[in-house]
Formats: structure tokens, sequence, C-alpha cells
């Protein structure tokens, strides 16, 4: 569906100047380099003059969407022609059954953990689109297996925190003096009655809401327990996401000039700020579906000026749990990667949310 502005700047443009534009940006996402009026008189469907053809380009420049690096080269097209190709000409079509396979055979959960099962999702991406893959796990969607407290003397125990996706999170807490094993065992069963498939967020609530009821029905000891066991919640935070990362290596490729390795510099500046890379999830949750953000259209990568290919994933009541994407140049090979974000992200909705019903 073209936007207002794309369907505007296409009616100004005849068949000539948009045969010329695709050229130029097709050529550029091949090889990241400017196209020249000689190299495209050679390739166009109709004869044109290099002179014919720079005056074509010269007006897709007025339009913003071409630009010139340097006076003698050719055009490359500016973030708003990338932008306006994908919108308007960009053909997206089926991800090639060879690559299904290998991104199913590469998510089987056989014997793995959540976490081992993400970091292989990052490196099919990775691998397949020779960019960085990236996987977003945000535990504040994890919905609570149970915990239990395991006494480790007399003073302290481990707090044990298990989600439905398998993930476990530990703490130390100090025991309230004369606590037995017994009551650790009694306290655990009886906060499981209470939490088991809430979010971290929602357990929280519902300990507090009942806390008058949990003095009423247990002795001193064990509603310091409670207590104890309320605090660790509440050191869970939510806003605690698992990020990874693989394939930084792979972006070296792109590198052609003291510029880009600045830039290159900065998104892995970028990919280690926990506060900015969890804007991704804010991203995906504002829409439907496989997400294109070119350079500056995306606030983090902004000064990297790095294109990003993003999906979010879903639990079984349909609500965002994480995100994934190819990170990448702006000249990404986008038809090819965004139906392999998309089905990545398809397939691990459905791989995780087959495990919480095990």
């Amino acid at each position: 569906m073209k936007s207002s502005i794309s369907a505007h700047t296409l009616a100004l443009m005849n068949e000539r100047s948009r045969e010329i534009f695709k050229h130029i940006v097709e050529s550029y996402l091949h090889d990241g380099e400017p196209v020249g009026s000689r190299s495209l008189s050679y390739n166009l469907s109709e004869s044109l003059s290099p002179a014919t053809i720079r005056n074509v380009m010269s007006d897709l420049e007025k339009l913003g969407l071409l630009y010139a690096p340097h006076v003698s080269a050719g055009r490359m097209p500016t973030e708003s022609g990338l932008r306006f190709f994908i919108d308007v000409f960009m053909e997206i079509g089926d991800l090639p059954q060879e690559e299904r396979k290998s991104i199913e055979m590469q998510l089987s959960r056989i014997g793995r953990t959540v976490e081992q099962f993400l970091t292989e999702a990052s490196q099919v991406l990775s691998y397949l689109s020779h960019g960085a893959g990236l996987v977003l796990a945000a535990k504040s969607h994890d919905f609570l297996k149970h915990i239990e407290f395991v006494h480790l003397d007399c003073r302290t125990a481990l707090f044990v925190l298990v989600t439905q996706n398998n993930y476990v999170e530990n703490r130390i807490i100090e025991l309230p003096r004369g606590v037995t094993q017994r009551q650790l065992v009694e306290v655990s069963n009886y906060l499981n009655k209470y939490i088991q498939g809430y979010s971290l967020s929602d357990a929280r609530q519902e300990l507090s809401r009942i806390r008058d009821y949990i003095r009423a029905e247990l002795d001193d000891l064990s509603q310091q327990l409670v207590e104890a066991g309320l605090a660790a919640l509440s050191k869970s935070h939510d806003e605690s996401t698992r990020i990874i990362v693989h394939g930084r290596a792979n972006l070296l490729e792109y590198i052609h000039a003291d510029e880009d390795l600045k830039r290159l510099q900065r998104l892995f500046e970028d990919l280690e700020t926990r506060d900015s890379i969890l804007q991704l999830l804010d991203l995906t949750e504002t829409g439907e579906g496989v997400r294109i953000f070119i350079g500056s259209e995306n606030k983090l990568f902004s000064l990297s000026g790095s294109s990003l290919v993003v999906a979010p994933y879903y639990n079984a009541e349909q609500k965002v749990i994480g995100a994934l994407g190819v990170i990448g140049p702006t000249r990404l090979d986008y038809a090819r990667i965004v139906p392999m974000v998309d089905y990545t992200a398809q397939l691990i909705s459905q791989l995780l949310q087959e495990e919480i019903a095990l």
C-alpha cells in the first residue's frame, strides 16, 4: 500500500524516469556503488544518450530520490529514495523452500533451552542474510511456571523463578531466623497457587493484593518468608530483556572507507546500549508484521547509517513477547530478507507456543 507521499512522487515520474530510478537503486543494492549515465545507457530498454540520462537523474535528484556522493560521481539513492523504492517498486516473493528447511532444522527445540533456541535464531538469520542477526526476548512477557526456595544454610536460601519459556532466574535471599525446611516447601507451594500462569508484574500485583489474606492464613515466620519472596520478585525487572546478536563480523564486509568504519563502530556501541536497544520492542509493538527502518528512520541506529528489518513474535494470546531481525547497511537485499525474517518470527512464535502447551 503506497503512502500519499509515495503516490504523489510516483505521479511526477514518467516511465523513463521510473526505469532509470529502478536501475540505479537495484545496482546500488547489488554493489553499493554510484551509477553513472554511461553505464545506464547500456542497460536501459530504451536507447538513450548519456546526456538525456543525466537530465533525468537531475530531475530525480530534485525530487529527493537520488544524490551524487562526489561531484564527478554517478548517482546513488537517498534514504528517501530507498524508502520510495521499497514502498512502490520492490516485489517480495516467498522464501525459497531450501531456506525454509534450513531455518526449521536450526530452530529445532529438541534438547535445547529457550536461550540456546533463541541464540540459534540469531545465528541462522546472520548466516542467511550475511548481516547481523538480532533477537530480543522480554522477560516481562514470560509467564511463571513455578517458584521455590532452596535451603542453603540456616540464614540464606536460593529463590528460584522458572517461567513457562523455561527461563530460570536465581536470587539469594536472607531467611527469617528459625525457618525450617518444611516451611520453605509449604510457602513455595502456597505461593505457586497464586502466581502460576501470571506474568512477573501481574504476580507481584496479585501477591500484594492478597497480603491481608496471607496474614490470616500463615504464621509469622511463613509471612516473613512470603515477604522475602515478594521482594525477590520485585527485583526481577519488567524492563530486563535478553539481547542476542550474532554476526557482527559480517558487517565488516561492507566497509569501503574510514567513514564506513566510524559508522560501524557507532553501530556496535548502539548494540551494547541496553536502554537504547529496548526501543526495538516498542517499534515492533506499533505495527503488525515485518517493518523496515532505513538509516535515520530508526532513531536507535540513525547515527550509524544502518538499516533494520525487524518482526515481532507472539505468545498464545497474541501478545508480543520479543522481536527478531537483521541489521546491516542500507543496501540490504530487502526483497530476500523480509520473507526470511517474517518466516523465522512465525516459526519462533509457533515453537514457543507449543512448548508452553506441553
